[in-house]
């Protein structure tokens, strides 16, 4: 809380006296009767000066004005009581709080879909995730670019061609429809065919070498894809800063392996460049035929961004199958000597049906997203068919998000569009409720709200239930920021939406007789429209106006 990084301070100094060099860290306290909780001192209770350090944060603690009470118990767990007054008046500061002092820029890559196919359930929680920690990363002072970094080279592309001409088809006249069906029948034909197999590797070839006849029907087959791609990322809000994909570094690949080779970095195995960096499995850089890898390609990838931008950390937002394939990623940008930024993989588990097996059509086909989106909004049509199209899509998309990152990301769960869609329980659809009756409240009262302040000598305890709950923003974003896991805030946009609607329905505010207690729900209502909207726009959710 940053009201108390200078108590912070002072307690850092006192253990550094005592040669216990280390960070203070608040946490939420388990205790209903207070707010914050420090734990350094647990670990240290058999220190020799124990007592003398006890003694010294007490003292500390007991001058500093925003602590109201406070208790150290016998295991050394030290409680800290806020005093609300001093916090509810200051409160709208929450956003300028979160700034690090330390801006970095930080690159999202997607690993994103391959040109051909439609963004199918898989990609939902890569886009979720990534949109989120985008926006947390943004709030924080970080300049931050995404890249859906789109599969868009190689063998899948040289498998359409060759079945296009194939099947003597007028590219010009092929659709997306036409390669969501070619895609999955090129491939299949690739694995069944060994003529079919000589022609798709033929073109992989030319592919490489930049013919210009080849380069022609990919330029079309990408231009379709993205075309396709970006009208279903804008109705689910989705969108990116860069839309690079492995054809922008292909030609980077043969310089990057030769000075690889040169310096002694790679060498052949059986007609494979393999790492020289001893490790098990060994690491493969190119194929015995040549031709390269999504690890070749993202090599290439990491050059090219050192190149063109200057960055502090890269985040790789792909799901937990492939924690393999970034470890090796990893090892071989620091053995390569590719710089020295950072580089972390956010894993995340699948989106399975509401049996648990995983999600597909009644054909057994990976289930489209736009697909999901449209029984999403099918679903909420039929709850409440007033809906006028703007908010139902909103709605979907809230379902669609919210649900996602409310989950732990490394967990797999359960797509439930009944449970998801309950105006009750953890949903997307509860927490944007809280917030239309809050704003329609403040629209019924009629009053100006600027002119409004809390009278603390007049709040009830479901008011000090809500303040106390605005006090813990900063712990559950840092959990968010530092982890790269929204579901806190998730949580936590769910948790003061809760104790707003206790609030809410406590006691009738507009009809409320005293003219205090009246504006002090108000206020604290318009708090809370604050903190929910900063949130939603944190996870990706835009606010509804009616439901």
């Amino acid at each position: 809380m940053y009201k108390l990084s200078d108590l912070i301070n002072k307690l850092e100094k006192i253990l550094t006296n005592k040669n216990l060099s280390e960070t203070i860290s608040l946490r939420i306290s388990i205790s209903e009767n207070y707010d914050f909780q420090i734990n350094n001192l647990v670990k240290h209770q058999n220190h020799q000066d124990i007592k003398e350090i006890t003694e010294s944060f007490s003292e500390v603690i007991n001058d500093e004005p925003y602590i109201k009470n406070f208790e150290i118990t016998e295991k050394y767990f030290i409680n800290l009581e806020i005093d609300v007054d001093k916090f509810i008046n200051d409160s709208r500061n929450f956003k300028q709080a979160i700034k690090d002092k330390d801006s970095k820029t930080i690159i999202l890559d997607y690993g994103g879909p391959n040109i051909g196919k439609p963004l199918h359930v898989g990609h939902l929680r890569s886009l979720n995730l990534g949109r989120s920690l985008y926006q947390i990363n943004k709030a924080a002072g970080h300049n931050v670019l995404s890249d859906i970094h789109m599969g868009d080279w190689g063998m899948p592309i040289a498998q359409i061609i060759g079945f296009i001409d194939h099947k003597n088809l007028d590219i010009e006249k092929v659709e997306i429809d036409d390669l969501e069906k070619i895609y999955p029948e090129s491939s299949a034909l690739y694995s069944a065919n060994n003529d079919f197999k000589e022609i798709a590797q033929s073109i992989n070839k030319e592919l490489n070498q930049n013919k210009e006849n080849v380069l022609k029907k990919w330029k079309k087959i990408k231009d379709i894809s993205i075309d396709s791609l970006k009208q279903t990322l804008k109705i689910l809000n989705h969108d990116f800063d860069s839309w690079m994909g492995e054809s922008d570094v292909n030609h980077l690949i043969p310089k990057m392996i030769n000075k690889l080779k040169k310096n002694k970095k790679i060498s052949l195995d059986n007609g494979a460049y393999v790492s020289n960096l001893n490790s098990d499995p060994k690491i493969l850089i190119t194929k015995s035929d040549g031709s390269y890898l999504y690890l070749t390609t993202d090599l290439a990838t990491v050059l090219n961004r050192i190149e063109l931008n200057k960055f502090d950390k890269t985040l790789y937002i792909v799901d937990k199958r492939q924690k393999l394939h970034f470890e090796q990623l990893f090892k071989s940008i620091d053995y390569f000597d590719f710089g020295n930024e950072d580089y972390e993989h956010i894993a995340f588990g699948t989106i399975n049906d509401s049996n648990g097996n995983p999600f597909r059509t009644r054909d057994g086909d990976t289930k489209k997203l736009i697909d999901l989106f449209e029984e999403a909004s099918t679903y909420i049509k039929k709850i409440n068919i007033n809906l006028d199209k703007k908010t139902n899509q909103l709605l979907s998309n809230t379902v669609l998000t919210f649900s996602d990152l409310i989950t732990n990301r490394m967990t797999d769960y359960k797509f439930d569009l009944d449970k998801f869609t309950s105006i009750n329980g953890k949903t997307g659809i509860y927490v944007q409720y809280a917030q239309v009756r809050a704003k329609k409240l403040i629209k019924n009262s009629d009053i100006e709200m600027k002119k409004l302040t809390v009278d603390i000598s007049k709040i009830d305890d479901s008011d000090l239930n809500l303040i106390r709950g605005f006090m813990k923003f900063e712990n559950y974003f840092n959990q968010a920021i530092n982890n790269s896991e929204p579901h806190h805030l998730a949580d936590y946009l769910y948790e003061i939406s809760n104790l707003f609607n206790s609030m809410y329905q406590n006691v009738n505010i507009l009809d409320n007789q005293n003219k205090v207690v009246k504006n002090n729900k108000l206020i604290i209502s318009q708090y809370f429209i604050e903190y929910s909207e900063f949130l939603m726009d944190l996870l990706g959710l835009e606010p509804v106006e009616q439901m």
